[in-house]
């Protein structure tokens, strides 16, 4: 409960804080968050300021102020015979938030090209001026458990998207960037409701329904498109030792309430525990999208990925990574660069993430990071919490794009490019 004393104290000053706090605390409600900012070199200095297709750290030779994320939360107990509710409530500012926001509507129909009425759950909260920063509500949700057979986990509102590995909070990554498969082959976001069952001691099925996206029920709101129903399902594994882990989830959904044509994707992620110091991960992904638009022609688009990752403790409170990545737009669909510029798009008023086009061509995208995890609360001898969960996380990131059947140079004009970066992770 430190953060929650920490945020109450701010607010509502000491004494008043504390009684609050301990009201929360025997309620099983917990108030905390994180900060998280970085800086990233890049050496090829791109006139338009940003690391071409690359996404959260985005920003060339500027220090970012990514997320400052709030939370309340009151976790469910998922076993047992009694019923329980709880669920969690998040907002976030910095240079993030975009890739959080309920976008899944897009400013323009991507079948027909008319425009569209965007969701307003969290898009134009505030600071369009300052052309990066901005607020989102990437998660407002009720979560309930019912004591029925081996015990079932629902889950209702807004959430992060349960398909992938990666996710878009800092804490639950290692790396400071995030892949082109998080960012353009997956959703972020679902609105709807999803529920969790366990089948005996090494299975769980998950399924569920989303709405408010025109885009396969990916990013969606509360105010748009409530009609356009889609459906979220998947299966996971895991071995008795817990060593090994096999999750396979998918999504499907009409891509709004006019058109009959789907958008699909599904993703695999294979997990294990090779040494107790040393951990792999595989991860898959293939999506799909019908009858849209591609260079103003209705076409089918594709899109698929494979990323490795490979984790190592060299002490309690130092790790080391390797990621490798291999993207595959293979329409010229997904992968815009820079990604943000698209992202901010209103057919309604200028773009105030940059005042020129992004790019997007038919290409693959590789990508390697090195990188490492330093903890040294505890070496510092600090007692404050928040000290002794920091966590300073240096990369090295190198990209490279290849058209297919064409030139692309998606990198300031480069077909490929080198970026060193450094963040700080502060939780409370």
């Amino acid at each position: 409960m430190a953060g929650s004393v920490l945020l109450l104290s701010v607010f509502l000053g000491g004494a008043h804080a504390d009684s609050l706090a301990d009201f929360l605390q025997d309620s099983g409600v917990k108030v905390g968050g994180w900060i998280n900012a970085g800086v990233t070199f890049n050496p090829g200095f791109p006139g338009n300021g940003y690391n071409g297709p690359v996404t959260f750290a985005d920003r060339a030779n500027r220090i970012q102020l990514n997320q400052l994320n709030m939370y309340v939360q009151r976790t469910v107990l998922t076993e047992g015979a009694s019923f329980d509710i709880g669920g969690r409530f998040d907002v976030m500012f910095g240079t993030d938030a975009i890739y959080t926001q309920a976008f899944g509507i897009p400013a323009y129909d991507v079948h027909s090209g008319q425009p569209l009425g965007r969701a307003s759950w969290d898009l134009d909260l505030c600071c369009s001026s300052t052309r990066t920063y901005g607020i989102a509500i990437p998660q407002a949700y009720v979560q309930a458990y019912i004591p029925v057979g081996n015990g079932l986990s629902v889950k209702m509102g807004h959430f992060y998207s349960p398909t992938g590995y990666e996710t878009a909070a800092a804490p639950d990554n290692f790396f400071y960037t995030r892949t082109y498969i998080y960012n353009n082959g997956e959703p972020i976001t679902h609105t709807g409701l999803v529920g969790n069952y366990p089948i005996g001691k090494n299975w769980s099925l998950m399924a569920g329904a989303t709405f408010g996206s025109a885009t396969g029920g990916w990013d969606g709101g509360f105010d748009r498109q409530l009609g356009n129903w889609g459906g979220l399902g998947g299966a996971t594994w895991t071995s008795d030792d817990l060593r090994s882990s096999l999750s396979i989830t998918g999504t499907y959904g009409e891509i709004s309430t006019r058109s009959s044509r789907f958008w699909g994707m599904y993703s695999i992620v294979l997990q294990h525990r090779i040494m107790p110091r040393t951990h792999w991960v595989l991860h898959h992904t293939h999506g799909y999208a019908g009858g849209v638009l591609l260079d103003g022609v209705p076409g089918d688009a594709e899109w698929l990925g494979v990323a490795t990752y490979l984790y190592h403790d060299i002490l309690e409170d130092l790790s080391v990574g390797i990621r490798g990545e291999w993207f595959r737009d293979r329409d010229g669909f997904r992968t815009y660069s820079p990604f943000r510029v698209a992202a901010a798009t209103n057919h309604a008023r200028p773009n105030f993430a940059g005042d020129f086009a992004p790019t997007v061509a038919p290409a693959d995208y590789y990508a390697v990071t090195l990188g490492m995890n330093w903890k040294p609360g505890k070496r510092l001898g600090v007692s404050w919490e928040p000290v002794q969960k920091l966590n300073i996380r240096p990369n090295i990131r190198y990209d490279r794009a290849s058209g297919i059947h064409q030139a692309y140079r998606p990198f300031d004009n480069r077909k490929d490019q080198i970026l060193l970066s450094l963040d700080v992770m502060i939780p409370f």
